[in-house]
């Protein structure tokens, strides 16, 4: 049987926005699978710190940070935090046009404290809100912001009302940083991240592939947002979750039932993984 690498959002595709707790489905399947030889990694934009709960269930290793932190086991793959001057520019220039900010390090997260208050006005609509909203409520390792101890940081995560609000940060950093705001409009506000462009889920993904000496082709990978693209558009065979955005189902191979359905196990199924 020809090994494959798979690959795992977290939020809205393994387990319930904001949640830690995968259905026991979605674990049975991943667990099936590793038994038959298959490596199972997570690959989210969470920092190694916010997905340790996750990560703990059992799991290869992970694409970190959207794609900033790889690691296979114990073994780093890559590492690739944002220059001080570039991070400082941008939390000054977000502040400045009233942006709410929350920053990635590897293992601990801070955010401006206000954010709660600005989540609490948004309407539904978006896993990536969702989940912040959830984490600050049940302090999932986000902290305040006053309290950032200077450690590299892999991305700034922002909200805001108006897209022009991000302008005076774009013109500065867009040439090294790929501001990706989520597709989802229901919500009252912009949503999305700063991310390097040294780094991407995609070639993430590339980086385990090649330690694993795998080919791309013998890669699968699970979303169900857009900032899942990069690795819809790298793995072999892409799968976007019922319950995700409609712009990744148009990109995706196949489309399974919802997290909550017990879609990865049924996917799993039907991709014989398990």
């Amino acid at each position: 049987m020809n090994r494959k690498l798979i690959f795992l959002d977290i939020d809205g595709t393994l387990t319930i926005p904001g949640s830690n707790t995968p259905p026991e489905s979605a674990m049975k399947a991943v667990r099936m699978a590793r038994e038959k030889g298959h490596k199972v990694f997570l690959c989210s934009g969470r920092n190694p710190g916010m997905m340790a709960p996750v990560l703990a269930l059992g799991f290869d290793g992970a694409v970190a940070g959207a794609g900033g932190y790889v690691f296979a086991g114990d073994k780093v793959l890559f590492d690739c935090p944002m220059k001080k001057e570039e991070f400082e520019t941008g939390m000054r220039l977000l502040k400045e046009t009233g942006v709410f900010r929350t920053i990635e390090a590897r293992d601990t997260t801070w955010g401006d404290e206000d954010l709660g208050d600005f989540l609490a006005q948004a309407g539904e609509g978006n896993s990536e809100l969702i989940r912040w909203r959830k984490a600050l409520a049940e302090q999932l390792n986000i902290r305040p912001m006053h309290e950032y101890d200077g450690s590299p940081i892999y991305k700034i995560v922002f909200m805001c009302r108006e897209a022009k609000q991000l302008e005076p940060a774009r013109q500065a950093l867009e040439n090294d940083y790929n501001f990706v705001v989520q597709d989802v409009a229901a919500h009252h506000c912009l949503n999305g991240e700063l991310i390097n462009r040294k780094f991407d889920k995609g070639r993430g993904v590339r980086i385990l592939a090649k330690e694993f000496g795998a080919a791309i082709e013998d890669t699968i990978g699970f979303g169900d947002s857009m900032n899942d693209l990069e690795m819809i558009e790298t793995v072999g065979v892409s799968v976007c979750m019922d319950n995700g955005s409609p712009l990744l189902k148009e990109k995706s191979n196949m489309i399974c039932p919802s997290v909550e359905e017990d879609g990865l196990y049924k996917a799993f199924e039907q991709l014989q993984l398990i």
